[in-house]
């Protein structure tokens, strides 16, 4: 039976994977430290903007947005770079990773903020932190602690305006609770029962068609609004025009 083809349109995308039968991926703090800088050099590379993050021993998980259709070469980029990191430096032959890496795509924000929560409590159900920001190798932990050049691949993540937010902290602190889980663990089936065309329904046009062409302010501004309504975000706007979020607000807002 033919493998699915990996969904690689510009948008939201949970993505896991693990070491191949579960084992450590990750030996020493310098591991993940390692795997970061491939990741936020990856982040450059391909424009995609870290919105979460969290590296457990033996796997992680990724909250990422995409400006264009490039996965699957932003994928390969990260998990092939650090197999050959790892490999070397323990003189180790054979498969770093567990097959395939999971991928969701996530249509609409309706599910990302309890994204956010279940990615950063991984360390507190492993029982390697006792308090939410507290594990390091987190982006909230990243964001408290000032990690520049991780806040500069994240700049556009939403969970750094969120903990603004009076009681957002304590909230994210709260564990997910059963029927939270399964509307996430449905979304997720949800995503891998939907097929090319009924996705491409959700974003009618790429980035690169509602921009294509715009060689005036006036014209670029119009085409922001048109992305924003075919539903694309306005960070994942920022991102692709390289301006910053506020800018887009800005501009948005404007024509409101």
């Amino acid at each position: 039976m033919a493998r699915r083809p990996r969904i690689d349109f510009a948008g939201f995308h949970h993505i896991i994977n693990r070491g191949v039968a579960r084992t450590d991926i990750y030996l020493c703090d310098a591991d993940k430290d390692k795997f970061l800088e491939i990741l936020c050099k990856a982040c450059k590379t391909y424009r995609v903007n870290l919105q979460d993050y969290c590296l457990m021993n033996n796997h992680y998980h990724l909250l990422v947005e995409l400006t264009s259709e490039n996965l699957s070469l932003f994928m390969r980029q990260i998990n092939s770079n650090y197999a050959i990191y790892f490999n070397k430096k323990y003189k180790r032959k054979g498969h770093l990773w567990q097959g395939r890496y999971k991928s969701y795509y996530i249509i609409g924000e309706d599910y990302l903020f309890s994204l956010y929560r279940y990615i950063e409590h991984n360390p507190l159900e492993a029982n390697m932190s006792e308090h939410i920001g507290e594990y390091k190798f987190t982006l909230l932990a990243s964001l408290l602690q000032n990690d520049l050049d991780i806040i500069e691949c994240a700049k556009h993540s939403q969970l750094i305006e969120l903990i603004k937010e009076e009681g957002v902290l304590e909230y994210l602190g709260l564990r997910l609770s059963e029927n939270e889980l399964e509307k996430l663990h449905l979304n997720e089936k949800r995503k891998l029962s939907m097929n090319e065309h009924e996705l491409k329904l959700y974003k009618s046009k790429s980035l690169d068609e509602h921009f294509n062409g715009c060689t005036t302010k006036i014209k670029r501004d119009k085409a922001i609004l048109s992305a924003i309504e075919d539903g694309y975000t306005q960070s994942n706007i920022a991102m692709y025009l390289n301006l910053s979020s506020s800018s887009i607000s800005k501009i948005v807002n404007k024509d409101l």
